[in-house]
C-alpha cells in the first residue's frame, strides 16, 4: 500500500488489525504517525516512515508481530507509549539523532531485538520501554540521560552488560529486575560518584554485577 503526497494524517485506527496488510510507503507529507495506527497489522514486515514526521503515535505499531526492521527518520522526536510493543519479529531499529523521548513500555516484549543503539540526543527513557526484551545483551545509555525508569529494562534475561554515563544520578525501582545475566557494569563516574547513585529497590542483578569505574565510551 501506498499513501501518496496530498495525504497529511491518518486518523487513529485507521489500518488497525489489517492482517493481511504487508507493506506501506508514506510519501511525503505526514508530521506524525498517529496512535494505533497499524496496531494488530500482524503479516506487516516493512514500512518506509517519510521525512517531514516528528512523532510516533502511542501503540502505532503495537503487535505487528511481522515486522523485522525499523529506521526512524531525522526529524523525530518522540517515540508514544507502547509503540513497538509486543512486536516480536523485531530484530534491528535505527533511532535518529533528533529524538528525545522514548515512551513507556514503546520496545516492551520485543524478544527478538539483540541489540539498540540510543542517540546522544535522549533524554527520557519511559518506564519498561525495554522490559521483557530478552535478546538484548548489551545498552549503552548516553550521558544525556540522568535517570533510569522503573521497570526500565526489567526482564532482559540475555543483558550481560550495561555502560551507565555519569550524568545517572537516579536509577528507579525494579529497573533491572529479572536481568539474571548481568554481570559487567561500565561507569563512566568514579567510585565515589556511582556511591552518589540513588538506587531503588529490585536492583539486586544491578548492584551485585562486577563494575568498571571511569570507563571510557
Amino acid at each position: 500500500m501506498t499513501i501518496p503526497d496530498q495525504v497529511t494524517s491518518v486518523g487513529s485506527y485507521a489500518f488497525g488489525s489489517c492482517e493481511s496488510l504487508s507493506s506501506v510507503t508514506w510519501s511525503e507529507g505526514a508530521a506524525s504517525i498517529s496512535g494505533n495506527v497499524f496496531s494488530g497489522c500482524t503479516a506487516l514486515t516493512g514500512i518506509e516512515i517519510p521525512e517531514g514526521v516528528t512523532s510516533i503515535g502511542d501503540s502505532a505499531f503495537y503487535g505487528c508481530t511481522g515486522l523485522t526492521s525499523i529506521e526512524l527518520p531525522d526529524g523525530v522526536t518522540k517515540i508514544g507509549n507502547y509503540a513497538f510493543e509486543k512486536c516480536t519479529g523485531l530484530t534491528s531499529v535505527t533511532l535518529p539523532d533528533t529524538l528525545t523521548t522514548i515512551g513507556d513500555k514503546a520496545f516492551e516484549g520485543c524478544t527478538a531485538l539483540a541489540g539498540i543503539e540510543l542517540p546522544d540526543s535522549l533524554s527520557g527513557i519511559g518506564r519498561e520501554a525495554f522490559g521483557n526484551c530478552t535478546s538484548l545483551t548489551r545498552v549503552e545509555i548516553p550521558d544525556s540521560v540522568t535517570s533510569i525508569s522503573n521497570y526500565t529494562f526489567s526482564n532482559c534475561t540475555g543483558l550481560a552488560s550495561i555502560v551507565l554515563p555519569d550524568s545517572v544520578t537516579s536509577i528507579a525501582i525494579y529497573a533491572f529486575t529479572g536481568c539474571d545475566a548481568l554481570t559487567d557494569v561500565y561507569y563512566t563516574g568514579t567510585e565515589d560518584d556511582w556511591a552518589d547513585v540513588t538506587i531503588g529497590s529490585g536492583n539486586e542483578n544491578l548492584t551485585s554485577a562486577n563494575i568498571t569505574y571511569e570507563y571510557e565510551t
